[in-house]
């Protein structure tokens, strides 16, 4: 399908980080909708495919530009190709993935990358056994590289992901700064300390159970459970 149709919609410089976290679930419900042959989408119906309400996906798109018809809906492929022109997906970004045990494999791997404007440039390990071994990302095979490299590698790349246990994270992720990375997605629990001009988005699915798990006991039973309860 194409991603840029005729013209585009206004930019602007500041939009909320929330909005900027869902613009790209729009995306991929938009393509979604386009592989099946659906040309128009009403905000109800792709709001609900979202996860969001229908007011807050209006409110989401009126920050990038007008969409929309009253009565019709979105053109499917349009506001796929206006998203997907404001979010950079026509200009790929080089990753460098640092730790390539079965995480960092998966993620190197995953077929959906590129689709969304990423470009797996470098994969770094310190394991022996790994270095050497070859992976197939994307359009490419590449050759894991030792951690003495990894400066070298990531020299050429926008954003780094450090897949590695927590232990080395720190390290890793000054390595990747001297470099000259600037972004860096981290699956380490520890909080990376970073010079300004540094972003580091962490994802811990620890924490991310214990949300999960806190509002399942909370909806399981909430009269009997309370926070601070300690069970005799």
């Amino acid at each position: 399908m194409p991603l840029l149709p005729p013209g585009r919609p206004d930019r602007v410089d500041d939009v909320p980080t929330a909005t900027l976290e869902r613009l790209p679930v729009y995306l991929q419900v938009l393509a979604g909708l386009a592989d099946q042959g659906i040309r128009t989408v009403s905000s109800t119906d792709l709001a609900e495919h979202s996860g969001v309400t229908s007011a807050k996906l209006r409110k989401d798109l009126s920050l990038l530009g007008s969409f929309g018809t009253r009565g019709v809906g979105y053109d499917v492929v349009y506001l796929h190709g206006c998203i997907a022109d404001w979010l950079g997906v026509m200009q790929p970004l080089d990753v460098v993935v640092v730790g390539v045990g079965n995480l960092g494999q998966a993620l190197a791997s995953y077929q959906g990358l590129s689709g969304r404007g990423f470009r797996i440039i470098g994969l770094v390990d310190i394991d022996p056994s790994r270095v050497g071994q070859s992976l197939t990302c994307g359009d490419t095979t590449l050759r894991i590289r030792p951690l003495s490299d990894l400066v070298d590698v990531a020299r050429h790349a926008q954003i780094g992901v450090i897949a590695t246990p927590d232990s080395a994270a720190q390290s890793v992720c000054d390595r990747l700064v001297s470099a000259g990375v600037r972004s860096i997605l981290t699956f380490a629990p520890s909080v990376l300390r970073v010079p300004a001009g540094v972003e580091v988005r962490r994802i811990d699915v620890g924490v991310e159970l214990q949300i999960l798990g806190f509002r399942e006991r909370r909806q399981g039973s909430p009269a009997a459970w309370q926070p601070g309860a300690v069970s005799a």
